[in-house]
C-alpha cells in the first residue's frame, strides 16, 4: 500500500474519532431523554390507562385526548394558575429578590456577605418536600404566622385556604430565591468600579447608575436566569403538592398537579401524557422567547 492510501486512511479514522469518545453520551441522551419524549409523544395518540377497560388493549385514538384536553375547562384553570404561579414566583419573586439581595450584598465585607449568603442559601438547599412542610406549618391554621398575628392581637387567617395561591408562591420563593441571588451576585462583581465611580463624579444618582450603568452591563446574565427560573419554576410538584395538593378546589391545581392527577389518580396515562407535552410546549415558547430577546 502506498504512503498516500495510508495516510488517507489515518486521516478518515482520525475524522471519526470524536465519535468514539462522544458515542457514550450520545448513547444516555437517547436512552434516557430521546426516547422517553418519543415515547410520551406515542402514548399521547392511545388509550393507555392503568384501569378499566381501556387498560386491557392499547388502542390508537388519534387526537382524542388533545380535543379532550383543549374541551376541558379544568385545563383552562391549570393554564392560569400556571401562568400567575410562575410570574409571581419567578419573574417578580425570585428575580427581584435576588437581584435586590444582591446587589445590597455588593461592596460589602465578606464576613457580612457570608452571613447573609448562609441565611439565603438555607432555603435553596433544603429539600421540596422538607421545604413543603415547613411552610405548612408556618402558614397552617396553628401555624407559626397565625401564632404571631395572635400575640399581636390581630385576626387570624386561614391562609392556605383564603389565599392559597398566595402562600405557594411565598414558599416557592422562599426556597428558590438564593439561586437568583448567585447568579446576580456574580454578574454584579463582573461590573468595573470604575465606571460606576466615574458616573457618581459627573452627579448621577444611585438609580441612574443602577438603571443606566449595572442592568445595562448585566441584561445578559438577566435574561439568561430569567430562563432557567421559569423552567425550574414550569415543573414543580412536589411543594405544591404538598402544601395545598391542588386544593382548596383547583385554586392551586397548576399543569404539573393536574397531569398527575389524570395519569396517576384517575388513571388515564394517555390524557395525561398529553398534558405533559402541552408543559413542555410552554416550556419550548418560553425558552425561544428568552433566547431571542438576549439577541
Amino acid at each position: 500500500m502506498s504512503s498516500l492510501a495510508v495516510n488517507a486512511l489515518h486521516k478518515k479514522r482520525k475524522s471519526y474519532t470524536w465519535f468514539y469518545f462522544l458515542f457514550p453520551s450520545i448513547a444516555i441522551m437517547l436512552v434516557f431523554f430521546i426516547y422517553p419524549i418519543l415515547l410520551t409523544f406515542f402514548y399521547s395518540f392511545t388509550n393507555l390507562a392503568l384501569t378499566g377497560e381501556s387498560a386491557k388493549e392499547l388502542k390508537f385514538i388519534g387526537l382524542d385526548n388533545y380535543i379532550h384536553m383543549f374541551k376541558d375547562p379544568a385545563v383552562k384553570v391549570s393554564i392560569w394558575n400556571t401562568l400567575i404561579f410562575l410570574f409571581g414566583s419567578a419573574v417578580i419573586g425570585q428575580q427581584v429578590l435576588g437581584f435586590i439581595i444582591a446587589l445590597l450584598m455588593k461592596h460589602k465585607k465578606r464576613a457580612f456577605r457570608r452571613v447573609i449568603g448562609t441565611i439565603v442559601l438555607a432555603g435553596w438547599v433544603t429539600p421540596e418536600i422538607v421545604c413543603a412542610l415547613c411552610l405548612y406549618s408556618f402558614f397552617g391554621d396553628e401555624g407559626t404566622l397565625n401564632s404571631i398575628l395572635a400575640f399581636l392581637g390581630i385576626q387570624e387567617v386561614t391562609w392556605l385556604y383564603t389565599v392559597p395561591m398566595l402562600t405557594i408562591i411565598l414558599a416557592n420563593i422562599w426556597h428558590g430565591t438564593a439561586f437568583s441571588m448567585l447568579v446576580f451576585q456574580a454578574a454584579l462583581d463582573d461590573v468595573p468600579s470604575e465606571i460606576e465611580e466615574a458616573a457618581v463624579v459627573d452627579g448621577a444618582s444611585r438609580w441612574q447608575v443602577l438603571s443606566r450603568i449595572i442592568i445595562p452591563y448585566i441584561k445578559d446574565t438577566i435574561t439568561t436566569n430569567m430562563m432557567l427560573v421559569t423552567l425550574q419554576t414550569l415543573g414543580v410538584f412536589g411543594l405544591i403538592y404538598a402544601m395545598t395538593g391542588g386544593g382548596p378546589g383547583n385554586s392551586t391545581t397548576t399543569l404539573p398537579i393536574f397531569m398527575y392527577n389524570q395519569a396517576f389518580v384517575n388513571y388515564q396515562l394517555g390524557y395525561g401524557t398529553a398534558i405533559s407535552l402541552l408543559l413542555l410546549v410552554i416550556g419550548i415558547v418560553l425558552s425561544l422567547f428568552y433566547v431571542r430577546s438576549m439577541k
